[in-house]
């Protein structure tokens, strides 16, 4: 047993250490960013933008799919979840939500914007929730060497788009 940042007695023991399911889980959807990214700016013309749209597409998937994850851990979370893990969970949402709409909509370069502002909370905030016991004890390590693939991937779409 431990005390969370709170002094809540903690019951639940997990290891600091990544798993190995959460290292292929955590680093299997970055790859798709990475090629998309690379893919856009290799092929160009017509195939290269709908290549970029794809990545962005997947990025919005992928931050909504986080936004759930978030929701997903406050449920293990003794007395109840806490402020921080809800609005946590309801700004990636609506990030990546945004993000969506904006893609639809046709502006791409503000779908970026939004989407990277959320793989970057996701790569400052996971930590804290790590260490304040929100969060599994693993996403302290794991999410700030897992967000910049996604961040320079989409940094990289923007450039592209910019650029064009």
């Amino acid at each position: 047993m431990r005390q969370d940042a709170a002094g809540r007695t903690v019951t639940a023991w997990e290891p600091r250490e990544t798993p190995w399911l959460g290292i292929v889980l955590g680093y299997g959807p970055m790859l798709p960013f990475l090629a998309g990214a690379a893919g856009a700016w290799w092929l160009g013309g017509d195939l290269g933008r709908g290549l970029a749209t794809l990545t962005v597409l997947w990025a919005c998937a992928i931050l909504l799919f986080l936004s759930g994850v978030r929701r997903g851990v406050s449920f293990r979370q003794e007395g109840g979840e806490t402020l921080f893990q809800i609005a946590t969970m309801l700004g990636l949402f609506c990030l990546g939500f945004a993000a969506l709409v904006a893609t639809w909509l046709g502006r791409e370069p503000l779908a970026l914007v939004l989407l990277i502002l959320g793989y970057l909370a996701i790569a400052v905030l996971d930590p804290v929730a790590a260490r304040r016991g929100e969060a599994p004890l693993f996403f302290a390590r794991l999410r700030p060497l897992q967000m910049p693939l996604a961040i320079v991937s989409l940094a990289a779409l923007m450039a592209l788009r910019l650029t064009a």
